[in-house]
């Protein structure tokens, strides 16, 4: 079986506040760690207030110091928004205080919009210095020597598995180009997911982190016991999908019983074309969709995302999920 991991975004669901999302992502990092999954992933997003995960690295060292074995770490850090200097100074920390169990993953995105960018004192043009910003990021955790003016404190030296994240061709081919670990956000833009895997193997370079080209794709996977119930909870997910598209994003919605009466039909194709990497259903159904999916794309990794607004629910759902996993491929 190719390791399963877990995306969260500490959403914050109607009725609820971001210290329940926490006490929520705390218990859903142990559970799943209990269930055998390998990582525990959360993102960095800013001004969207059902994701509660905007300080990163503070949630990441609060799981791991709440957990004791499963790998914690970011998916992703925004680089646009921080100074190389300060996430290796974080990490190597994290990593220090959890030896062997943190991960980095780097995005190019903002993670925002303009006027967030710009109250984050960061520019939307930083992103066209992404690639020198990942190698200086890279450069802070190697051994320092003894001319090196700057050094990360901690950071330098320490072993901190860093991976690149996107959803088009851009960092797929930087990540091959520097002989790093790959994941493709399929769970939201898969339109360029087969090219970037297929540039990302072609062109992979070995380095010193990484000898062959290792890549991790996300997929959406609601799991229940009936394939009606599963659909029903993920109206939840193409509710906050449309209201994002429609300018209002807000706290996550409880599930409805008519999404069809909820978006237009434009609003639809859209859902679906960005949602396509979902797999929603009972066991037997999510076996057979994680089947084909491992089957077709052969990641070397499968990360997890289920933005179920009952957390009982969503904690069953990676439960059926691991259950359903097939063994091997």
């Amino acid at each position: 079986m190719i390791p399963l991991s877990v995306l969260d975004l500490a959403p914050v669901t109607e009725g609820s506040t971001p210290a329940q999302a926490f006490a929520n992502m705390l218990d859903l990092a142990r559970w799943t760690e209990q269930l055998g999954y390998h990582r525990y992933w959360l993102a960095e997003h800013h001004n969207m207030p059902g994701i509660a995960s905007a300080a990163t690295a503070v949630l990441i060292g609060h799981v791991a110091g709440g957990t004791s074995r499963i790998r914690v770490g970011a998916g992703g850090i925004m680089l646009p928004n921080h100074a190389p200097l300060q996430v290796a100074e974080q990490f190597g920390t994290l990593a220090s205080l959890y030896p062997g169990r943190i991960d980095l993953g780097l995005g190019r995105a903002p993670g925002t919009d303009q006027p967030t960018a710009r109250a984050l004192r960061r520019y939307y043009e930083a992103a066209e210095t992404f690639p020198n910003d990942v190698q200086e990021l890279l450069g802070y955790f190697a051994p320092a020597s003894a001319a090196q003016v700057v050094r990360a404190v901690p950071g330098a030296g320490i072993d901190v598995p860093v991976w690149l994240l996107g959803s088009s061709l851009f960092s797929a081919q930087l990540a091959a180009a520097l002989g790093l670990p790959f994941a493709f956000a399929s769970h939201f833009a898969p339109d360029a997911m087969d090219e970037a895997l297929m540039l990302y193997r072609r062109d992979f370079k070995p380095s010193a982190r990484l000898h062959a080209p290792c890549a991790m794709l996300c997929a959406n996977v609601v799991a229940c016991e009936t394939d009606a119930e599963a659909r029903r909870l993920f109206t939840t997910q193409q509710q906050s999908f449309v209201n994002l598209r429609r300018g209002r994003p807000g706290l996550i919605p409880p599930p409805i019983d008519d999404i069809e009466s909820f978006w237009s039909p434009a609003e639809k194709h859209m859902v679906e074309r960005a949602l396509a990497c979902a797999i929603v259903g009972s066991p037997q159904t999510v076996r057979e969709g994680l089947s084909a999916f491992i089957e077709r794309h052969r990641p070397d990794e499968l990360m997890l995302t289920a933005n179920i607004f009952d957390h009982a629910a969503r904690k069953r759902s990676f439960e059926l999920a691991m259950q359903a996993a097939p063994e091997k491929m």
